[in-house]
């Protein structure tokens, strides 16, 4: 765990790449299109990415305790807004509390078939946020990156905690 934690800048640069990965998996060979809070979601990880590449590069200037520590607080704070979101579409999916009004979907993937369909008077169906494409022990993607987010949150908090001068 401690390797993990004084490492974390990479750690944090790979478990959002694998999220990212993820998602866009089941988007691409699931034929699961993503909704609007999905989207959302995943540009958390995008901004985590991009910080956790900053917090690396400044792994290697004469900020580099500083600098690691910054980019540690920045994931936290990044990492839990995710879980917020996460939480909020989670909540969505279970009839907590309504969604967006705008909720009709957001990028989907569009066939040839479908452009020619649309052509043709045909409407498209966007995915809702209110009902999970995909469920696996009783959560849905939205409840598991809740809990990879939280998870992703503390562990950028205790990895501040590694941060030393040389």
């Amino acid at each position: 765990m401690r390797a993990l934690l004084r490492h974390w800048p990479w750690a944090a640069l790979i478990a959002s790449a694998a999220a990212l990965a993820t998602a866009h998996g089941f988007q691409t060979f699931g034929h699961l299109a993503p909704c609007e809070l999905c989207l959302k979601q995943r540009e958390v990880y995008w901004m985590a990415l991009a910080l956790a590449a900053l917090g690396i590069a400044a792994g290697y200037t004469a900020w580099r305790v500083r600098g690691v520590r910054v980019a540690c607080i920045a994931l936290a704070v990044i990492f839990a807004w995710g879980a917020v979101l996460a939480g909020y579409h989670a909540g969505v999916e279970w009839k907590w509390w309504p969604g967006p009004a705008t909720c009709s979907g957001g990028a989907t993937s569009v066939s040839g078939a479908d452009l020619a369909a649309l052509l043709h008077g045909a409407k498209l169906s966007m995915p809702q946020c209110d009902k999970p494409a995909w469920v696996f022990l009783g959560l849905s993607m939205a409840g598991w990156n809740f809990l990879a987010s939280l998870v992703l949150a503390i562990l950028s908090v205790l990895a501040m905690g590694q941060r030393r001068a040389p």
